[in-house]
Parts: C-alpha cells; structure tokens; sequence
C-alpha cells in the first residue's frame, strides 16, 4: 500500500515536472525570430547554431539510460533539473552566436537525461499504479510548450528575448527541486542495475533490432516536432508576411493540438490498439502538414486571412499527429522481454531525441539550398514514415 501511495504521488509530481520541462526546454521558441533576425543569421547559419542542441542532446542520451540503471531515475533528475534550466540561462545572458550556442548545448543535454529519467520514472509509476498516463504526462509537457508560446508572444512588446529566458529558467530550477523529491526513490522505481550487472547492451541483433524500429520511428515525430517548433514563425514571418507576436500563432496551435491529442491517446490506444492509432497519426499528420504549407504560402499574397486559417489548420494536424507516437513507441521499447526499461528508453531517446535537435539543422540547410516551404516537406515526410513504422508495434503483446 505504501508503494502504491508514493506512486501516485509521484504521478501527480510528474505530470507538473513534464509541464514544467516544456516550458523551459521551448522557453526561446517563440522568440526564434527576433533573435534570428537580430543575429543577422541566414537559414544555414542558424540551422548550424542549432547544431549545438543536437551535440548535447545525443550526449545526454547516450549516458543518461547509464546513470538511470547505475544510480535510479531519481538520483538521475536530482542532476539533470539543473543542467536544462542553466542552458536557458546561459542563453538569456549572452544573446550573443557562441553564448546561444553554448546554452543549447547544455540545455540538450540536460533535456534529454531529464526526459529519459522521467519517462523511465512514469514507466514504473504506469506499472505500480495499474494505470496507462504516459501519453498524458507528454500532454503535460505540451501545455507547457503552449503557455510559453502564450507567454513568449504577449511579453513581446515587455520583455528583451534574453530577459524572457532568464525569468523562465531561473523559476524552471526553483520548481524542479521540490518536484523531484517527490519521484520514487532508487530502490523503488526498478531501474537501478544490482551489483555487477551492466549497463550497456547491444546495438544489433536479435530483439535489439526491434528498438531500432521504435527509435526510427520515434525519430520521424521528433524530427516534425522540432521543425514545426523552431521554423514555424519563421515560416510566417519570412514567407507570408505576418508580423512579429503573431508569429506565434502556428507555435500555440501546434501546442494545443499536442495536448489535445496526448491527453486522449491514452484512452484511443487502448480501444483501437497502438498499431492502429500510430499509423493513422503519423499519415494524416504529414499528409496534411505539407498540403497545407505548399497551399497557404502562395495564397498569402491574395488572401492573408485565408492562408493564416488554413496554415494553422496543418501545423494543428501535425501537432495531433505526434501526440500519440512517441509515448507510444517508448512504451513498446520497455516491453520488449530481456531488454532494462531504462536502456531500452535510453536507446530510444540516443536516436530519436537527437531528431528533435538535429531535424531543424537539416530543415535549415535545406531551405538554404531551396526554401523553407519545400524544406518542410523533409520533417511532414518523417511524420508519415512514423506513421509507417507502426507495424512493428504488432510484435509487442
């Protein structure tokens, strides 16, 4: 009973600790703009700038599954919770090329060892409590990606983009602590390896090959998520002409379809199976996120309003579609017979957590050599190859 207990109480804990982290992961998003334009950076030069991200974020993967299984997801959090925020920090100091570059470093970093410790944490809490809420927990996360775009577009006109993230990271880490004393400890959450066992497993072969397949696939959504996140407003601002606060606009819709669509997935996968809701999310998804850039960026010539409507419309679509992919595949990485949840999910973030960070410097280089428009078809193509790779999720019982 005084597991279960502590259980819930760590739900509930987790479930602020993930909206927390989208606050402050995505804390400069909806200042991407602004800062682009007064570095004076083109879309290659501020692809590679984003570069930095995807060196941390590959880091802080490979080793945080490691420090779960060797030191528990809590101990692993009670580091990680100050790591992310002192990247935003050091963002919002600088505002200077190599002063931002240096903050997304650390802020990959410490966001994908967070992320891997906290969904190795849920996966437990899941088993414990008897209750599906993984995909929830993500929508969590979501809301705090829409409340720093609310928050990033009203403050525009009040706030220096370097002082809007000093204020978000500096409250992320005073939240963080308490939050984290809340998680189940070393010896309760089942990831922390007995006395001699390894923490290191296979690339290849065998039932490895599987997480390959969810990791792809988790790739595919994150490669969208973080191309719609950080090219959105660019998108409106360069290509269609809107102007700055407004720019937000496809950011906090994209947001809302996320939560929407987390806080439902839980209960749509366990009606129609997870087989069956990934691959309709991924292919819609995509589908209609690129019908709707190649659409609407010609028509905001003639019809502004009409190309806002329908931008939206697909940047809400991709966000619907992501919602479900990732829970969904990191809950099928932690069920696979003989594998460690915490390596599992650990293997899955090293590959698919970079495509978050690394998506966005590809989309860059892309535009650079066509436009952003067609460079967007690159991430829609993802979603759907995400959508694809479902199939896989029918070998997992």
């Amino acid at each position: 009973m005084q597991i279960t207990t502590r259980a819930v109480r760590a739900r509930w804990s987790l479930a602020v600790l993930f909206l927390v982290m989208g606050i402050s992961s995505m804390a400069w998003v909806p200042r991407i703009p602004e800062i682009k334009s007064d570095l004076g950076l083109n879309d290659a030069q501020f692809g590679i700038m984003l570069a930095a991200s995807s060196v941390g974020a590959v880091l802080g993967a490979q080793y945080s599954g490691r420090l779960v299984h060797l030191l528990g997801s809590k101990n692993t959090l009670r580091i990680s919770q100050f790591v992310m925020p002192a990247g935003v920090i050091t963002m919002g100091l600088t505002m200077t090329v190599p002063g931002i570059m240096a903050g997304l470093f650390i802020l990959g970093l410490g966001y994908s060892a967070m992320d891997i410790a906290a969904n190795s944490q849920a996966v437990i809490v899941e088993k414990i409590t008897k209750r599906r809420f993984l995909a929830s927990l993500h929508g969590a996360w979501s809301i705090g990606t829409f409340l720093t775009a609310v928050f990033g577009g009203a403050v525009v006109s009040l706030l220096t983009p370097g002082e809007n993230l000093l204020i978000l990271g500096v409250t992320a880490i005073f939240i963080f602590i308490p939050l984290t004393e809340q998680m189940l400890a070393s010896g309760q959450d089942e990831h922390k390896g007995a006395e001699g066992s390894s923490s290191k497993m296979p690339w290849f072969g065998g039932k490895y090959i599987l997480l390959w397949a969810f990791a792809i696939g988790s790739l595919g959504s994150f490669v969208a998520e973080g191309a719609a996140m950080d090219w959105g407003g660019i998108l409106l601002a360069e290509h269609m002409g809107v102007g700055p606060g407004f720019t937000a606009s496809v950011f906090a819709t994209f947001s809302l379809a996320m939560i929407i669509s987390r806080f439902t997935s839980d209960r749509i996968m366990e009606k129609h199976g997870s087989y069956k809701t990934v691959l309709f999310a991924g292919i819609f998804g995509g589908g209609f996120w690129a019908i709707s850039i190649l659409t609407a960026v010609p028509l905001s010539a003639s019809n502004p309003i009409a190309a806002m409507i329908l931008i939206n419309a697909g940047f809400f679509a991709a966000g619907l579609g992501i919602g479900p992919i990732f829970p969904a595949y990191i809950l099928a990485s932690a069920e696979i017979p003989g594998v460690p949840p915490s390596l599992g999910i650990a293997r899955i973030g090293v590959i698919s957590i970079a495509g978050y960070f690394i998506g966005p410097t590809i989309t860059g280089f892309i535009s650079e050599l066509t436009t952003l428009p067609i460079a967007l078809m690159y991430p829609a193509g993802a979603l759907v190859l995400a959508g694809y790779l479902a199939r896989y999720l029918k070998t997992i019982k």
